[in-house]
């Protein structure tokens, strides 16, 4: 099965091996049903910019599904599956899960394997899960995670049973959540966030506070340094990663007489605006 990055430069290109978080969950007996669009490379917040199709939410067609791995927000909302992985490197797998109202989880680096996974900042991609539920969420979690000697960045730590926690019958109680601790970055409640969703947030953060949770309220000074860091880095490391489709070592090669011209001609056949103008604009 081609895997595209949702980039036309790849688009007639079959890997020669499987990921190992996909060769995990095959080893678990999961049923891979196809693969999903996403924005080109990870780069972007809608699914607006694959190289070939537009996904759209399920819950209102009008509407953007998020980004960058949309598509597999997408098919879990519309119960064309029970769970997808997606690739998170900014808020790609977090963000979509919001918008299309299923559980989406980024989890620690080197948790899981990146090997297999299509580079865009090599510092901040990690694999993640997306679930109808809480516990969904977790066993494919469980299945994925481990050490892997294909990449030298995965943790050696054990890895627990994540779904135990959501199946006990322990926890069947009038305050399951008693002993945990939520925080709230208040500076993700301020300016530039709709007040339903800040009203979504509180009401979502009184409802763990009736299991048993205890919600507290943080500040980061720093957070708002958070965006340009992630750029300067993403951006730099994402130009040295998407450097191999260049039509020789990697993606459709353009006719051309000059080596010069064939990478120009293959990278702008093939990749769209969305990545150029992100590598572009920040790198330069």
């Amino acid at each position: 099965m081609p895997s595209t990055g949702g980039s036309r430069i790849l688009q007639d290109y079959r890997p020669a091996y499987d990921a190992t978080a996909v060769k995990k969950l095959k080893q678990s007996g999961a049923l891979l049903v196809g693969k999903t669009n996403l924005d080109e490379f990870g780069m972007g917040s809608t699914t607006k910019a694959s190289g070939f199709q537009v996904t759209a939410n399920p819950w209102d067609v009008s509407r953007v599904p998020g980004g960058s791995s949309g598509g597999s927000a997408a098919a879990v909302s519309a119960r064309q599956c029970v769970a997808a992985l997606g690739s998170d490197t900014g808020g790609s797998v977090r963000q979509p899960a919001s918008f299309c109202g299923v559980v989406g989880m980024k989890p620690t680096y080197g948790r899981v394997s990146r090997f297999g996974l299509m580079a865009y900042a090599s510092s901040l991609d990690v694999i993640g899960c997306f679930g109808s539920s809480v516990a969904d969420t977790a066993i494919l979690l469980e299945a994925i995670s481990g050490h892997d000697i294909f990449d030298a960045t995965s943790s050696k730590r054990e890895v627990p049973s994540f779904a135990s926690q959501f199946i006990s019958t322990e926890l069947m109680e009038s305050k399951p959540l008693k002993g945990l601790r939520v925080g709230i970055i208040s500076e993700t409640l301020g300016d530039g966030v709709d007040k339903p969703v800040v009203s979504t947030i509180k009401a979502a953060a009184s409802h763990l506070e009736e299991l048993g949770c205890t919600v507290t309220e943080v500040s980061l000074p720093s957070f708002s340094l958070g965006l340009p860091a992630y750029y300067i880095l993403a951006s730099s490391e994402s130009s040295s990663n998407l450097s191999r489709y260049d039509g020789v070592r990697y993606g459709n090669q353009a006719a051309a007489e000059e080596l010069n011209s064939l990478y120009s001609d293959s990278r702008s056949n093939g990749i769209g605006p969305e990545v150029i103008f992100f590598v572009a604009s920040h790198w330069l």
